[in-house]
């Protein structure tokens, strides 16, 4: 399998994927912000087709417009929960523009590369170049370090907004930076396993950490495992076996992991975190 070099920039690509989506994750589920996630696929799928229609480079409006999509659910605020009607219809309607320029491109632009819609919906990371993979190690990287900076601070903005801001955390920045690095990541990770599947990288790998250890290191260090445990499980299944999407098996593994922590523990709520932070037990 590592004789191949597509499956080699597959998996040192996916590899740096998944470490940024379980990390991202994390943080996700911890914030109830899974919405967003599914939200930020629409964006994803949008903003790639919309600039493959004008002529500009698929990747660059790939993350663009995914990161710009972040910012405005950050700037929204709580006006950008799932329960709320405006912004289900907006990404909703989101998601039809992504059908219209999905049409418009396969009738009209896609002589040359007609095979675009379909990456940009479930992925393609055997097709990947070794450009490709230098992007997705650098912005996985980026993406990583600029959470871990974070990640003490948005741990306390996270289980009690109220008690952080009073002791002069910047929860608002906080929270409009948390989701335009989760736009970054969902950008990156539509490569790899495509805009249809995104949210189940970010939210399966992170529940099943949730559901094995209430501490936060702990759990961001298992989501990241997970997540790239999925994606070499993932890979492997769709080497050995030709016929199998390699993004549907890499879900496949991610949503394995997580069912088998369901049934083998309870759930660990945001009150024990918040507890072992009270307590002095986090580092």
């Amino acid at each position: 399998m590592f004789a191949h070099e597509f499956m080699r920039n597959a998996l040192i690509a996916g590899s740096f994927v998944g470490l940024a989506c379980g990390l991202v994750g994390w943080f996700v589920v911890l914030r109830a912000q899974v919405f967003a996630g599914d939200a930020l696929s629409h964006v994803a799928f949008t903003g790639a087709l919309a600039a493959a229609v004008l002529g500009f480079n698929i990747l660059a409006g790939l993350f663009v417009v995914t990161i710009l999509g972040g910012i405005v659910m950050g700037i929204l605020g709580d006006k950008a929960r799932a329960d709320d009607v405006t912004i289900g219809s907006l990404f909703a309607w989101t998601l039809g523009l992504g059908v219209l320029f999905l049409s418009i491109f396969t009738t009209q632009d896609s002589a040359g590369n007609g095979t675009a819609g379909v990456r940009v919906l479930f992925g393609s990371i055997f097709g990947l170049s070794t450009a490709d993979v230098r992007i997705s190690v650098v912005l996985a990287t980026l993406a990583g370090a600029l959470l871990l900076a974070i990640a003490r601070p948005l741990l306390f903005a996270s289980l009690d907004t109220a008690v952080a801001a009073a002791q002069g955390v910047p929860v608002r920045p906080l929270g409009l930076g948390f989701l335009a690095l989760l736009g970054l990541v969902a950008a990156q990770a539509t490569q790899a396993v495509g805009a249809l599947l995104l949210l189940g990288l970010l939210a399966a790998p992170a529940g099943a950490a949730h559901r094995l250890t209430a501490n936060p290191y702990r759990g961001l260090l298992l989501s990241a495992l997970f997540a790239v445990g999925s994606i070499w499980i993932g890979l492997t299944l769709s080497y050995v076996f030709p016929t199998l999407p390699p993004s549907s098996m890499i879900i496949a593994a991610a949503v394995g992991i997580y069912v088998l922590a369901i049934t083998t523990t309870t759930t660990v709520s945001p009150r024990a975190l918040w507890l072992r932070l009270a307590n002095g037990n986090v580092a």
